[in-house]
């Protein structure tokens, strides 16, 4: 999986960090507090992808992201105010509630210490990773994303969102690296679209969030994991 490679790109949400669930929780409430609809969980994450996939050519899939959820939830805020909304919801989750999946940090520290460059390459917006940087302390404590990655590239570096691979050409571009020396971890289908459409490999780190995705995941992905003590176990045995 590692032979010939120089750098590992990892995904945020779902990958790296157990997000998810907690994003559901966010769009939960804010679909409750802008108007007059319910849904489930993982309609909820499904609703929330789809449409960010449908976006992502668009200069911001998260306005137009609230725009979507205004007219579906019959609510009479614009859009802008939906999306300010939710990033105020979401500021208590991002600095307190947010955590890497279990072993997380395990995989960067040993890779990090084994001479790989590590890269976050992620649709994640810019506010977001600030607060990760400088108030998660379940992250500053573990593995501080500026000790651990030479590259981070959040939403705000590209004009189009994966499936789109702009952030990958970036990286490549940056690093002056070939496709075949670089290594993909991705959680979700849109992530390992991008991967295959820059040719770059790509592991999975299983997240049940993209069950619904699950064949299409395993017909793409060159590695498969249940989660990042496996991972471990496998790049050990490896490098």
């Amino acid at each position: 999986m590692l032979e010939g490679k120089k750098v590992v790109i990892f995904d945020l949400d779902g990958t790296l960090l157990d997000t998810i669930g907690i994003w559901n929780e966010i769009d939960a409430e804010l679909i409750k507090q802008i108007g007059d609809g319910t849904i489930d969980d993982i309609d909820i994450a499904e609703q929330r992808d789809s449409k960010l996939k449908e976006y992502s050519k668009c200069e911001d899939a998260y306005l137009e992201y609230g725009g979507f959820l205004k007219e579906k939830y019959n609510s009479k805020m614009s859009k802008e105010e939906i999306k300010a909304l939710r990033y105020e919801i979401a500021d208590y989750y991002l600095k307190n509630i947010v955590d890497y999946k279990p072993n997380a940090e395990k995989v960067l520290k040993y890779l990090q210490d084994k001479g790989f460059t590590l890269v976050i390459a992620s649709t994640t917006n810019d506010h977001t990773i600030e607060n990760y940087k400088k108030y998660n302390r379940n992250i500053i404590n573990k593995a501080n994303f500026e000790d651990m990655f030479t590259l981070i590239y959040s939403k705000g570096a590209v004009k189009e969102l994966k499936p789109n691979p702009e952030v990958h050409y970036k990286v490549l571009k940056e690093l002056g690296v070939k496709p075949e020396e670089c290594l993909i971890v991705e959680d979700s289908l849109i992530g390992v679209e991008a991967a295959s459409n820059v040719k770059i490999d790509v592991a999975v780190i299983y997240d049940k969030y993209s069950d619904r995705d699950r064949e299409e995941i395993n017909k793409l992905a060159q590695y498969r994991f249940n989660d990042f003590e496996e991972m471990l176990e496998c790049i050990e045995a490896e490098v």
